[in-house]
């Protein structure tokens, strides 16, 4: 029986070609789509969820209550990891780790590498269970003059880990450390990597600040015991920090809390000081664009197949009045709809393989076909039976309930809640098109908005390299120097990330402030000629000038940091800035210094020409920026020889802001365009199958008069109705949908009335094309030959 459900499937493929290929090429496009993004989702979702000790690794994060907003973030006292061990039995350990990796400059013999890596307590090898290939989880940074590197950094230096097992290491041509442990190379489902780790000890060494309650920075990890309630934690976490330093200010006050750590990576953003979204987000949108293009392709099979009933029905009526049940005919139809959808299976895997480095490249990934997981194979034969039986199930209960009589006396056709049924499907799949188009339309404009949007200052031919070695003691004679290189315009001076900076204090006072106001404000340190070689503008006053000596001793403020202070008249007042008395002697045009996603903060500059870390920046003339990294290149060399030359664009640095949503925009105007393509595919066969249908209407029209045109407009108008329809609908809901993710914009386009004119206009142009082709065709037939038989 079985057998004979597959012949008929077979000969009904064959028989009907060109409605096989349409369905299938729909289903396998949409199939690998949907498997990609699957693939991806399941990637994301699958960071950091390997460790050991999972279940009961948890992150701390602070949420700072200020006047008029609760801030949440991951930074905490580094004092904090030891007294949780110390005061709640509920902790069996607790770690530090450096905020961020450091990029560090590693020397053993004649070699010096660039290596990224980080601080962190003694037991971190023991807590997150890093493969160790030599040395033990206790003795890895057990000491302040011992460092654990990647297999990788051991093979540059010694050739293999064994051989690098006591070696010496010399750090930015400073320290010298000694390799205690020799771990693999961390996989691409961890979110943070690193190659080298240093004792928490060590790094305190050099940041004092490390070592008090009054400075928020490193991140905290816990590991519970076994059977602990983690909300019992949570709550002794609340004021632990309070035990230990009383907040300067009645308005101003600190929380901890403990967040899961396998949910970090895709949950890390906060809202009122609570964990809120994320790049879950993202997991979630894509997930929601995977099932839609395959409901498109799910919807193509099922409408192409009901409209062609007419055409089998005799083959129902004959099969019923042999003895055919039903239930034999719905296992017929269901069969016929399982063989298509496996074939489309197998297409769809060749496509994802030829796809995959396209879409590794877009997403940054490394993702890789599972053919040896069974999971992988068990998933594709689930999907498989699942879309065959979401398509073929209509079709088929709609089929095998022709009634034979009427079948064989021909009487058979459409009724009209089938018709209603088709309509209803077409509408639906492009009401999903629209929404994708119209999004990509809007993530589109959103990213470009970002990328042009005037920062208040020069973000182009910017360049900044680190302040390391000997640069940090020979700054002012290496700064006279470069200065007079070709192709460089100015050079100066910043103790952050130009286009990122995070350094903040609550620690302000100034006349007239309320004893409850409580503001963070941002606090770099800038040198000499930083506002002309960011091409910042200055609203009143003057920076830090060489005519001036006491400008050393001043601050410059922003104009949101004035509006914040409720100066009028802010040149000349006096301010105290972490118990440091100056005056401001100007105030700076506001200008974005983090991403688009947040409002401009109010900042305090504090002159720092010849401090030992930050960044030096050097603007290039346009044009010469080559030129100018070569004479830079050699410069460096001369000053500081111990350390390879490093550099980053100012440009570059801020688009990586964005990373995020360029991979969505990219991603979005692929599926878009693909389930435009499917829809199209859906609307090409059911076009063929209604000219088929009319053969004889359009020769009987065409031997009364009937034009082209005419015979076009009586084939295309029903399907664009139905387009129209599609608009309509999908406008609310993809204005809802694009406004709820534009919310997460401080800076943000405006949703305008063009944007649903050019996706509905082009969903209306591709459907008149798609449509065109074959009602052309039909119109420019011949009629003698569809009246021959009459």
């Amino acid at each position: 029986m079985v057998k004979s459900y597959f012949k008929t499937a077979q000969r009904n493929l064959v028989n009907n070609k060109v409605h096989s290929l349409i369905n299938i090429s729909g289903l396998s496009v949409g199939l690998a789509c949907s498997l990609l993004i699957f693939l991806w989702v399941q990637n994301e979702s699958g960071i950091d969820g390997s460790f050991k000790n999972d279940t009961r690794l948890y992150k701390v994060y602070e949420r700072e209550y200020y006047q008029d907003h609760i801030n949440g973030n991951y930074d905490t006292p580094g004092p904090l990891a030891e007294e949780l061990k110390k005061e709640i039995p509920e902790v069996q350990d607790a770690v530090m780790l450096q905020e961020e990796n450091d990029q560090t400059a590693l020397q053993s013999g004649d070699k010096t590498l660039k290596v990224e890596g980080t601080g962190a307590s003694p037991g971190l090898f023991g807590m997150f269970g890093y493969p160790l290939l030599q040395g033990t989880p206790a003795s890895a940074i057990g000491s302040n003059v011992s460092v654990a590197i990647s297999e990788k950094t051991a093979d540059a230096f010694f050739g293999n880990p064994q051989n690098a097992m006591g070696k010496t290491i010399r750090f930015n041509n400073k320290k010298d450390f000694k390799v205690s442990a020799v771990f693999k190379d961390l996989p691409a489902n961890v979110s943070r990597k690193f190659d080298y780790v240093i004792s928490w000890e060590a790094l305190g060494q050099d940041q004092h600040w490390l070592k008090t309650w009054s400075n928020s920075g490193p991140l905290t990890y816990v590991l519970l015991r076994e059977h602990t309630d983690p909300t019992l934690v949570d709550k002794k976490l609340t004021y632990f920090r309070s035990s230990y330093i009383h907040d300067s200010s009645a308005a101003y006050h600190v929380e901890l809390g403990l967040q899961k750590f396998d949910q970090v990576y895709l949950h890390n953003q906060f809202q009122n000081g609570k964990v809120s979204g994320g790049r879950i987000e993202y997991v979630r949108l894509f997930s929601i664009i995977a099932v839609f293009i395959l409901l498109i392709a799910c919807i193509n099979f099922m409408n192409l197949t009901t409209a062609r009933s007419v055409k089998r029905a005799k083959e129902v009526g004959v099969r019923k009045v042999l003895g055919a049940v039903r239930s034999v005919l719905i296992k017929q139809f269901i069969s016929e709809s399982l063989v298509l959808t496996a074939l489309a299976v197998v297409i769809a895997l060749v496509l994802m393989i030829l796809l995959l480095p396209v879409f590794n490249g877009i997403t940054q990934k490394q993702i890789s076909l599972p053919f040896n997981q069974p999971s992988f194979w068990g998933n594709i034969f689930i999907l498989t039976m699942t879309t065959g039986l979401i398509s073929g199930s209509y079709p088929a209960l709609y089929l095998s309930a022709f009634n034979p009589v009427k079948v064989l006396k021909r009487v058979t056709k459409l009724g009209a809640g089938a018709v209603w049924f088709r309509k209803g499907l077409v509408v639906f799949q492009f009401v999903l098109s629209l929404i994708l188009i119209f999004g990509t339309i809007v993530v589109s404009k959103q990213i470009l908005f970002i990328q042009n949007r005037n920062l208040g200052y020069d973000k182009e031919n910017l360049v900044y390299i680190p302040v390391e070695g000997e640069l940090v003691s020979r700054y002012s004679t290496f700064k006279n120097e470069a200065i007079q290189l070709p192709g460089i315009q100015s050079v100066s001076f910043i103790s952050d990330n130009p286009v990122n900076l995070d350094q903040g204090t609550i620690g302000v006072d100034w006349e007239g402030r309320h004893p409850n106001t409580s503001i963070l404000f941002e606090h770099p340190d800038a040198g000499y000629d930083f506002v002309n070689t960011m091409k910042l503008q200055v609203a009143e006053g003057h920076y830090f000038s060489r005519d001036f000596p006491t400008d050393k001793d001043g601050y410059v403020l922003n104009q949101t940091a004035v509006k914040n202070m409720g100066f009028t008249n802010p040149v000349g007042k006096m301010i105290t800035v972490n118990g440091r008395r100056g005056e401001v002697i100007g105030v700076l045009k506001d200008f974005n210094f983090r991403s688009l996603r947040e409002p401009i903060k109010p900042m305090i500059i504090q002159f720092g020409e010849t401090e030992d870390f930050g960044n030096i920046l050097l603007r290039t003339e346009p044009g010469k920026t080559k030129q100018a990294l070569d004479n830079l290149a050699m410069l460096c060399k001369q000053f500081n020889p111990a350390f390879p030359f490093t550099y980053s664009f100012t440009d570059e640095a801020y688009h990586k802001l964005y990373n995020n949503e360029q991979i969505v925009g990219k991603l979005s105007n692929v599926f878009a365009s693909l389930a435009i393509f499917i829809s199209c595919l859906g609307l090409l066969g059911l076009i063929i199958f209604t000219a088929e249908q009319r053969t004889k209407e359009i020769g009987i029209r065409k031997v009364l008069g009937a034009s082209v045109g005419s015979i076009m407009q009586l084939l295309s108008a029903d399907f664009l109705k139905l387009v129209l329809i599609a608009i309509l609908l999908a406008s609310p809901i993809a204005w809802l949908a694009m406004n709820d993710w534009l919310k997460g914009y401080a800076y943000k386009i405006n949703i305008s009335f063009w944007m649903f004119a050019v996706a509905g206009g082009l969903v209306v142009l591709i459907a008149v094309f798609t449509i065109s082709f074959q009602a052309i065709k039909a119109a420019m037939a011949n009629p003698v030959k569809s009246l021959r038989t009459e």
